[in-house]
């Protein structure tokens, strides 16, 4: 497998401190509750299809992990706050299984990859929990912990705050995951914008990608890549990616990030599908990176990400209202009032980004009535060492649009007319992964955004693909 970042060689994720972290801000929360407080999670397990004997695609409980960097299937967890003592228990040993899946991780090899105090196995689970004084936090009640249900205690909001708010800000070790896992997803998406001729169907562009990924030692994606090009780009969560790639789709958008140790990218990019930007597309294009460009310049510690998400809202209708899409009748604040723009841009400026791609603690509101709001998934401020997505669109969806352009009160803003010459672009959305400093922000994402280096990149793919095709004829 290709090796991971060159600044982690040596050493282990930081699953202690970790623990600590979780128990600090449960004292914070509730002080009586943690003064005897113990953590136990239960990892996930490799589990069987239905009369079948193969098993589901495994992916780790990021809970579980946070508290372990144990990516192993069938493993468990304890931290005992008063000895502060971090236990991993391995699965057992399966003799049987060994001609099957090859020997386990040794106790030993265990000891020096993980950050654990003790090191020992599943069998010795229930002995450990019967000496606790009180039964142990654990986030569920599930098949893989149903032995130790008597122990446990599941689902309190104190604890689920304590998680949530510890993953919330990332250590040293995890932004150099996050950053290598970035580096792997720059990769693919140059290596799509490279290879326009041979995709010839949205499926192509979900292979090159995946491939490039495994090429790079990503076995899995963070997310099911999305894959769009022409209309199907105002479809915010496109993961069909089954449509043909004709000339007459002048527009790609691919939503994709490779995942390194349990730890997610997120990046979007957009490109022309022959390489030369149409006039609409460019001026799309544009407005979203700029929608980008004013939104980083308020991205520091104590910001209000909502600011920023109405500040891309304004950007956005005074584009509109350059291109002719908006009335000129009409100024920035009567349309922002009327919320018209929700309709072009549906979604929030980004996400908290961490073990998930929508990651814990951002506090979203998904039943807040406002239509600005209620797809926003940071609502809160900006701190140092968390580590959010930038990701302004907009988008021409019939279905989107069709109660704003029958509703007199909105429609009202819009040039019908002007519209109509966009409707083909679908949508174009740029995104970024953006790590908050202590004086501002790091944009670790590098593959370019810039429309003439993105042109240049896929005229050169397709001149390439030309010239081999010359070599073999």
């Amino acid at each position: 497998m290709t090796a991971g970042p060159a600044s982690l060689i040596g050493k282990k994720y930081p699953s202690k401190k970790h623990a600590e972290k979780v128990f600090s801000y449960l004292n914070s929360k509730s002080p009586e509750k943690a003064k005897k407080a113990n953590f136990f999670i239960s990892g996930e397990d490799l589990e069987l299809y239905k009369y079948c004997d193969q098993t589901k695609p495994f992916r780790q409980n990021r809970y579980f992990f946070y508290l372990s960097g144990c990516n192993i299937p069938g493993a468990h967890v304890l931290y005992k706050s008063e000895e502060n003592q971090l236990i991993l228990f391995l699965p057992d040993v399966d003799k049987e299984d060994i001609m099957w899946s090859g020997l386990p991780l040794s106790k030993e090899d265990a000891e020096k990859k993980f950050d654990a105090d003790e090191i020992k196995f599943v069998a010795d689970i229930k002995e450990e929990l019967s000496k606790l004084k009180t039964k142990a936090l654990t986030t569920d009640l599930n098949n893989f912990n149903k032995e130790f249900w008597s122990f446990l205690v599941e689902k309190d909001s104190d604890f689920f705050y304590a998680l949530d708010e510890a993953r919330a800000f990332k250590d040293d070790y995890e932004i150099e995951l996050m950053k290598h896992a970035a580096k792997i997803t720059d990769n693919c998406h140059l290596a799509v914008m490279s290879a326009v001729p041979i995709e010839t169907n949205e499926m192509h562009i979900h292979a090159e990608f995946a491939y490039h990924a495994l090429r790079q030692g990503s076995k899995n994606q963070a997310y099911d890549p999305i894959c769009c090009s022409g209309e199907t780009c105002s479809t915010l969560h496109w993961v069909k990616n089954d449509g043909e790639i004709t000339e007459d789709k002048r527009s790609i958008l691919i939503d994709a990030g490779a995942e390194w140790d349990c730890y997610s990218s997120d990046v979007t990019r957009c490109f022309p599908v022959n390489g030369d930007w149409t006039k609409e597309h460019l001026e799309i294009y544009n407005l979203v990176l700029k929608m980008q460009e004013e939104t980083y310049k308020l991205m520091k510690p104590g910001a209000n990400w909502e600011d920023l998400h109405f500040k891309a809202h304004r950007v956005l209708i005074e584009g509109f209202l350059e291109l002719g899409i908006f009335k000129k009748e009409y100024n920035v604040e009567e349309i922002f009032n009327a919320k018209v723009s929700a309709m072009f841009f549906p979604h929030g400026l980004g996400h908290m980004l961490g073990l998930d791609t929508h990651d814990t603690a951002g506090y979203a509101n998904y039943s807040d009535p406002d239509p600005f709001l209620r797809f926003l998934r940071i609502r809160r401020k900006l701190e140092p060492n968390m580590v959010v997505t930038n990701e302004p669109g907009c988008y021409f969806s019939p279905f989107l649009l069709e109660e704003t352009l029958n509703n007199p009160e909105t429609s009202k803003y819009i040039d019908r007319t002007v519209l109509d010459k966009y409707w083909y672009i679908g949508g174009v959305r740029i995104e970024d992964d953006v790590l908050i400093t202590k004086d501002g922000h790091e944009v670790y994402t590098k593959i370019t955004k810039d429309p003439k280096e993105i042109s240049d990149i896929v005229k050169a793919g397709i001149q390439k693909g030309k010239s081999a095709f010359h070599t073999v004829v």
